[in-house]
């Protein structure tokens, strides 16, 4: 059976067995990872499918908020900021740069280093569509409460945090 396979769909894969040796509180976690990551690749299919008509992808759309977010970083920085590889990064900024969406430039400093910046078509383009982009993601969290919604949003910072860097994720064998 696959791993994230089960007859039982919300035993997210995990066996009778498997639980028994997990107890309750391994179980929920090694779910709750399972979860996180399904509902990832929805959410992510979901917004591949707004962002399709524009032949963009919710990747190139997290790479491109992160380089506004940091304003002109360098692509080893982006990289590490959606937790990807310096070539899975280069890859995409590289059709954005194609798009028009993003530039591309040498570090002033070291020429080997390369920088990213957002283009004004970029900026405007966003501007025009992200008003209803996140309209329409706050619809998928319809059914939970606010106190959910925030409770949610506290445990994920949470989580975040404590997988941000090497020695966190060191110290934890």
């Amino acid at each position: 059976m696959l791993p994230m396979s089960s007859p039982r769909p919300h035993a997210f894969g995990l066996s009778d067995a498997e639980m028994a040796r997990l107890g309750p509180d391994g179980t929920a976690q090694v779910m709750v990872f399972r979860l996180i990551l399904a509902l990832a690749q929805r959410m992510r299919t979901l917004m591949d499918q707004r962002l399709k008509a524009d032949g963009l992808t919710t990747q190139q759309a997290a790479l491109i908020t992160v380089v506004s977010a940091l304003g002109a970083p360098k692509l080893s920085q982006v990289a590490r900021h959606l937790g990807t590889t310096h070539q899975n990064t280069r890859q995409i900024a590289e059709a954005l740069e194609r798009k028009g969406f993003l530039r591309i430039f040498a570090d002033s400093d070291d020429r080997r280093v390369r920088r990213l910046q957002v283009t004004r078509r970029s900026e405007a383009y966003w501007r025009r569509r992200s008003d209803a982009d996140q309209d329409h993601v706050t619809t998928w969290f319809a059914d939970l409460t606010p106190d959910q919604v925030a409770d949610l949003l506290a445990s994920l910072r949470r989580l975040w945090d404590s997988l941000s860097t090497p020695e966190q994720l060191a110290s934890r064998g």
